[in-house]
């Protein structure tokens, strides 16, 4: 199989470091609002990916993380005025709800931040005593100065010099004018107790993970010093996962922290990325009320992990039209076992172990379903439901 790493900027051949088994984290939700489309995509797709490598005789270990203590989930705690680790109990549920409801399987580890509280310490000491970071008024920041190979995923992105990497981080959650820190593009390892906010006991006093070093705990913690695949939303190679690069590999003496980096792209309602931010969102929970999971499913797969794209009801009801084709295929092949069909496998096969193309996969069982309601072909039939369920799909 190849698939696309983003800090190659190629099309590479995936090979598992231990033979038989592949070991991928993907960056979950910050459990403050609910699950929409864009996230939906993320999951899905790591999921047919996961299905996939496992249809093939790979065993895989999926690791998901969880950001349960962050502004934003604390503010929005205070405007509904309740708890914020309740507020990030009932999130998580809707969001692992809306999941199960679209057959996303859930990952042999879904993380919380507040669970890695001591792997979190421990990085951050480990990043001092190398002088790395620094403390500053209870905080500690990761200096970026100190790193010369710092943003290399962005330098892969197109961030190719120190203001450009600034402006997308300031974009994104860093805050510039920090005087603690030493330099604006800097960013928090453990954030010093505010004011009525959670913290938990560290040798430079109460306080909370940063955003970004929670991942690199929870990854080491739970799959090794050395990953698969690391995966999440186009959004979050840089700075997330360029910040994860570097605070791993120097922790580690190890690289690459991934040899991996797998990013979804983004989806757009109205022409603007969907966001909570602004607003425009399609939530997962509306989609359910008329449509299966199996149609959103389609919709989601007939679109290439990897492209932006735009939520239209014209994909859904292509995707309509697929599921009621599968379907007919079902009834027609019965419960009955079936022979194989190797032209309409070979196709399939073809289709995803070229970066995941599950755009040509749909489409190839689509037409195989035609060909198989015309002509009853059974064994062609058979095939086409066995490669729909690798999709996920509950045929």
């Amino acid at each position: 199989m190849k698939l696309f790493n983003t800090l190659t900027q190629s099309i590479d051949p995936f090979t598992p470091l231990k033979q038989g088994l592949a070991t991928i984290y993907v960056c979950g939700v910050t459990p403050y609002d609910t699950t929409h489309l864009g996230h939906a995509f993320t999951y899905v797709s790591f999921d047919t990916l996961i299905r996939y490598l496992e249809a093939q005789g790979i065993t895989v270990r999926y690791v998901q993380n969880v950001t349960d203590i962050d502004d934003d989930v604390l503010r929005k705690a205070r405007e509904l005025n309740m708890a914020w680790d309740e507020l990030g109990r009932r999130e998580t549920a809707r969001f692992l709800g809306d999941m199960d409801a679209l057959n996303v399987r859930r990952p042999d580890v879904y993380a919380r931040a507040t669970d890695a509280i001591p792997d979190v310490v421990e990085i951050v000491q480990d990043l001092v005593e190398k002088g790395l970071a620094y403390v500053s008024e209870g905080c500690v920041f990761y200096s970026v100065k100190q790193d010369p190979d710092f943003g290399t995923l962005g330098r892969a992105i197109g961030l190719n010099d120190y203001q450009s990497m600034l402006n997308v981080a300031n974009e994104r959650g860093n805050f510039p004018e920090d005087k603690r820190k030493h330099d604006p593009l800097d960013f928090v390892l453990w954030q010093a107790q505010a004011p009525g906010e959670p913290a938990w006991p560290s040798p430079w006093g109460p306080g909370r993970p940063g955003w970004h070093i929670e991942c690199s705990a929870m990854s080491i913690r739970h799959l090794g010093q050395q990953i698969d695949i690391h995966g999440g939303g186009a959004d979050l190679a840089f700075p997330h996962h360029a910040c994860e690069i570097a605070q791993s590999e120097h922790y580690t003496s190890k690289k690459p922290f991934s040899q991996f980096w797998m990013h979804t792209g983004m989806v757009y309602q109205d022409g603007e990325k969907m966001s909570k931010s602004l607003g425009n969102l399609t939530l997962v929970s509306n989609l359910l009320k008329t449509y299966s999971p199996d149609v959103i499913r389609v919709t989601l797969q007939s679109h290439h992990y990897r492209q932006p794209w735009e939520c239209t009801p014209e994909d859904l009801g292509k995707a309509q039209e697929t599921i009621e084709l599968f379907k007919q295929v079902r009834c027609l092949v019965g419960e009955e076992s079936h022979g194989e069909d190797a032209q309409v496998r070979a196709l399939f096969q073809q289709a995803m172990e070229n970066d995941l193309d599950t755009p040509t996969a749909v489409s190839g069982l689509r037409e195989a379903a035609q060909t198989v309601i015309a002509n009853r072909d059974l064994n062609a039939g058979a095939e086409v439901i066995r490669q729909s369920r690798v999709l996920g799909l509950c045929i």
